[in-house]
């Protein structure tokens, strides 16, 4: 008799979802959202998106050609023209626009600042988030997608939805250790804070919808976070569940 698990499963051999795994996280700057959603990514064998850099590369890209980021109309037309690709493996995440590779350049303090201006343009938003949904419709092994309206937006359906929160002086100290310590503390507030404030006013990241699983990292280490997230997968999607 085969060991295969019936259509309705048998103990011990939990049925395998055909569809593929797709992890959504949202949370406010400085929650812990890519390095958690990297380490989950990399524990599960799922590929990794960080929307969020997709922001990013698009600010990038209008500072470097000079497109006034009030002109919303120039700036939405600028990023739906523009080449945008993402190395979606959690090792070795990285961003290209228009043939720049701009990994790092992305996460300077000038893109920083001014992320949020592009962020809350409307038709870009509109535009990444089509792309966004292509790229988890197309991840055939599985996905972890992070951002500011995943569980909303751009993956309502996923089988795992989670708000990552923490308080806000965590969440600011964090930022300024990956930013270094040559960055000014009042600077790197404003940041978190300030871009908070204005992406609230187009994603909802602050209060978890029906179905999303609160998670607060204030006090947890980011090896403790990564395994309550795991826990959450549900066995017909587990490969370690499934042997």
């Amino acid at each position: 008799m085969s060991d295969s698990p019936s259509p309705s499963g048998t103990p011990g051999h939990p049925v395998l979802s055909s569809t593929p795994l797709v992890v959504a996280i949202d949370g406010p700057s400085g929650s812990g959202k890519s390095s958690t959603s990297r380490g989950v990514a990399a524990r599960l064998g799922l590929a990794y998106l960080d929307t969020g850099a997709m922001y990013r590369a698009a600010t990038w890209l209008a500072v470097h050609e000079g497109v006034d980021l009030a002109d919303v109309d120039a700036v939405a037309d600028l990023v739906a023209r523009a080449q945008l690709v993402l190395e979606l493996a959690p090792e070795h995440h990285s961003v290209t626009i228009d043939g720049h590779d701009v990994t790092t350049a992305i996460r300077d303090p000038d893109v920083s600042a001014a992320v949020s201006a592009v962020a809350t343009n409307l038709a870009v938003r509109a535009d990444l988030v089509a792309r966004q949904k292509q790229v988890i419709a197309e991840a055939t092994g599985g996905i972890v997608a992070e951002g500011r309206d995943i569980t909303t937006v751009v993956a309502p359906e996923a089988p795992v939805r989670v708000l990552l929160v923490a308080d806000a002086s965590a969440r600011v100290a964090r930022r300024h250790a990956e930013l270094g310590e040559h960055v000014d503390a009042e600077a790197v507030h404003d940041q978190v804070v300030r871009r908070d404030r204005d992406d609230s006013t187009v994603a909802a990241f602050h209060d978890a919808a029906p179905g999303v699983t609160v998670l607060d990292s204030t006090e947890l280490t980011l090896e403790q976070v990564v395994d309550a997230i795991c826990a959450l997968v549900p066995a017909a999607y587990d490969p370690a569940v499934a042997r």
